[in-house]
């Protein structure tokens, strides 16, 4: 789910001067290729869509939205014109759009995206491929951010059926479908439903990807998630602790995983303290940082 690692021994202000610096070689780069395809292949061919997808894609990575957008879109249709609507490139291309929109909370607008995207490569691919479990995967978040869970619960149960039969049922895209159907039976408060699923994942992640992977880490995130929204503080917070460490090591602090692991985390702990069950929370060195900033009125 991420693309180059900093190293976290860096200290804050050089680590965000080599982010700054590879963005800008790596837009010059992708801008340059762009311009030779244009002016060698022509502005129609094939290569030009993908290298206008390419930098869209960068510029979404940026948070540049609206520079990106209008350049899937050219890559969109040069994909249509030259190879056809129904190619799998031209699907390709309107996942990465309905992906834009996606972040942009703009969901009325990715759907028929996604739909048209699904229906493409069940044409190409048919009913059993792994890419339509992806797709799958993908419209029942959609459908899940708007609400609308018992349109997502069985889009998630196939994709995740499929993953079982075509990758095995131990493989980690299997683990992410275990825990994308258990993020949604926690949304509804299904609590009993969600646990065995979040913990197949969790233990599927750390036997295929290993116990320091942030895939892992963000297994142990959401099971802790879980425990907390139910009050088993004394459960969540190793989780948190094992998950923040792991994602220091792999990420760094200023990762925005990091970031969002850290929140629950202290979120726990403060919990803890004011509902008066200081006793619960372990004597891990993180947990313990942060009740001493709570106490000293940090947090």
């Amino acid at each position: 789910m991420d693309n180059g690692r900093e190293p976290i021994e860096a200290d804050a202000e050089s680590l965000a001067g080599q982010k700054q610096w590879r963005a800008i070689v790596s837009d010059r780069r992708r801008k340059r290729s762009l311009l030779i395809r244009e002016q060698q292949l022509g502005v129609d061919h094939p290569d030009t869509a993908t290298a206008l997808n390419n930098l869209a894609a960068l510029y979404e990575l940026q948070g540049r939205y609206s520079e990106a957008e209008p350049l899937y879109k050219q890559s969109l249709l040069i994909w249509e014109n030259q190879l056809g609507a129904d190619h799998l490139n031209t699907a390709t291309v309107l996942n990465n759009l309905a992906l834009l929109y996606d972040s942009q909370g703009r969901y009325s607008e990715a759907e028929p995206l996604r739909l048209r995207c699904l229906e493409i490569e069940r044409k190409a691919l048919g009913e059993e491929h792994p890419q339509i479990a992806a797709s799958l995967n993908n419209l029942a978040a959609l459908y899940q951010a708007q609400g609308r869970y018992s349109e997502a619960e069985p889009l998630y149960k196939r994709s995740l059926l499929i993953r079982e039969q075509q990758l095995g049922a131990d493989h980690p895209h299997t683990a992410t479908s275990l825990n994308n159907l258990a993020e949604l039976y926690r949304a509804q408060g299904r609590y009993s439903e969600a646990e065995p699923l979040y913990k197949r994942s969790l233990a599927i992640y750390e036997q295929q990807l290993g116990t320091d992977h942030p895939d892992t880490a963000i297994s142990l995130n959401n099971l802790a998630l879980l425990y907390y929204a139910q009050g088993r503080y004394s459960e969540a917070e190793p989780l948190y602790a094992r998950a923040i460490e792991v994602l220091l090591q792999a990420l760094g602090l200023d990762h925005p995983n990091t970031q969002t692991g850290f929140s629950n985390f202290i979120g726990c702990v403060k919990q803890v303290v004011e509902a008066g069950q200081r006793g619960q929370l372990s004597g891990h060195h993180l947990t313990q940082n942060i009740l001493d900033a709570i106490d000293r009125g940090e947090l």
